[in-house]
């Protein structure tokens, strides 16, 4: 399916109530056609057609995806913009994607080479004329940059097939319906807000509530006044809500579940969120080059804790060595996937795709294990393992059991050079807020649970961990901190 359409079928079913909405704007499915069928006469007069990309600078809002329907409609694709970027990094962006046109909110400082669109421009009036959809499947849709926390960004290539294709298995595998309606929490810049929280729900009948800019303070607030049926985090929120003062008891009855993906989740963290707050927790995985997700645990099923769950509908998870040969079940190796969700490609660089892209499969560059019951345990990334005195470290196991600690809001581990051993492990943690970190009880905290070349020889306690622009942790940037 081209989702250039999906406003006409969505109108067709005749769904009641809001299709979606935030604090500004509430649309029907009716409603929600006629601002689709309108805002590409405002494209078509900036000159933009079938080819062209259309860059988008804004807060999460309604009209973001008024536009992301607007420009497929055309044939268009959409690159989202973080409006965190500074404007070297946002030229940067809009000349590598070779953007015809950016939309911005507010007034910005026009480019002699690329057209400027305030999006509280866009059109409200009826079309002035009925135009067909673009209907071709595999016309690109979504130009995704990577984070860049290991070189420049590179453009993900996300054609209307990859969406759908994810769209689709993740409607089935979370079970949505027109009885969901999901609260979009994560930045419509990333492939986790557009996919998971916005193009699933909508194509599976659900509505989608558009929140504003995170925070832990008025989040259960917001629960509690739109009634949600799920939302999709990243570990840090989950920690964050988990460390509220103990007299936040919020009514989450609405909620069906929560998804926690974009990183990995300490078991620890999850074991305290669900048991504090009353609803599941849905562990998954995937990256952008695999149009978001590849595997969840299930919402009506047994949920693995420690795991990111099975595999989704229509994709198959590998694990190889080095040289790219399956290792035997249980065995660490890095993680391939493969189905209809894997990027067409990097835009311009057919040298990087041809190493991420081998026969069909795409390496991730995560280590993990798949056990017998086909559930995938991540150990941690390929470029993060720490090798001291010819021993293999992954760090999420060490971080794992930092998270344990009560004082503890989160923890970072990496590998620091050692003149006898090679690398040595550090960790930085975060007190959790109004609570002091004990070192010491760290200390002996790893010396009951791991092994004596597993336990970090240096502790840091920081104010807050370092976070590339999609929430993640940056630990390139804690290695430059260390080597101060």
């Amino acid at each position: 399916m081209n989702f250039a359409s999906l406003a006409e079928r969505r109108a067709d079913q005749d769904l009641s109530g809001p299709a979606i909405c935030d604090a500004r704007h509430s649309l029907t499915n009716a409603e929600l056609l006629l601002r689709v069928q309108a805002v590409p006469d405002d494209l078509c007069d900036l000159g933009i057609g079938a080819g062209d990309v259309v860059a988008i600078k804004s807060r999460n809002r309604v009209e973001f995806v008024l536009l992301l329907f607007a420009s497929w409609r055309l044939g268009a694709t959409v690159t989202p913009v973080n409006p965190s970027l500074t404007d070297a990094e946002v030229i940067r962006q809009l000349s590598d994607s070779g953007a015809s046109l950016l939309v911005v909110e507010g007034r910005a400082t026009a480019l002699h080479w690329v057209t400027t669109l305030s999006i509280e421009d866009l059109s409200e009036k009826p079309a002035r004329s009925e135009r067909r959809a673009h209907q071709d499947a595999s016309a690109l849709a979504l130009l995704i940059y990577t984070s860049g926390t290991t070189g420049t960004p590179k453009g993900v290539m996300l054609d209307h097939a990859n969406i759908d294709a994810m769209a689709d298995t993740g409607r089935q595998a979370l079970q949505i319906g027109p009885a969901d309606q999901c609260l979009l929490i994560l930045p419509l810049f990333h492939a986790n807000g557009i996919v998971v929280s916005v193009l699933t729900p909508l194509r599976g009948g659900a509505s989608v509530v558009i929140g504003d800019r995170f925070d832990p303070q008025i989040f259960f607030d917001t629960v509690e006044r739109v009634r949600p049926t799920f939302f999709s985090g990243m570990p840090t929120i989950y920690n964050m809500l988990a460390a509220l003062p103990d007299n936040v008891a919020p009514d989450t009855s609405s909620l069906r579940f929560g998804i926690c993906g974009a990183g990995p989740a300490a078991q620890a963290v999850l074991t305290r969120f669900e048991s504090r707050y009353g609803f599941p927790l849905v562990e998954g995985y995937g990256l952008s080059e695999a149009t978001c997700g590849s595997t969840i645990n299930p919402v009506s099923g047994p949920r693995r804790a420690g795991t990111v769950g099975l595999p989704f509908p229509g994709q198959e998870i590998r694990i190889i060595d080095e040289g790219g040969t399956e290792v035997p079940q249980g065995e660490d190796g890095e993680v391939t996937v493969r189905g209809p969700n894997v990027m067409r490609g990097y835009l311009g660089r057919p040298d990087e795709t041809a190493r991420v892209i081998v026969d069909g499969w795409l390496r991730t560059g995560d280590i993990g294990h798949i056990d017998a019951n086909g559930y995938l345990t991540l150990v941690g990334r390929s470029k993060d393992m720490i090798i001291r005195g010819g021993e293999n470290i992954y760090p999420k196991e060490i971080e794992d059991v930092l998270a344990t600690d009560q004082t503890v809001l989160e923890a970072a581990v990496i590998g620091v050079p050692d003149g006898k051993w090679g690398e040595v492990v550090a960790a930085y943690v975060q007190p959790r807020p109004g609570l002091t970190v004990d070192t010491a009880k760290l200390q002996a905290l790893c010396a009951r649970n791991l092994s004596g070349y597993r336990r970090p020889t240096r502790f840091f306690v920081v104010e807050a961990i370092p976070r590339s622009a999609v929430g993640k942790i940056d630990k390139r940037a804690l290695r430059a901190a260390t080597h101060l």
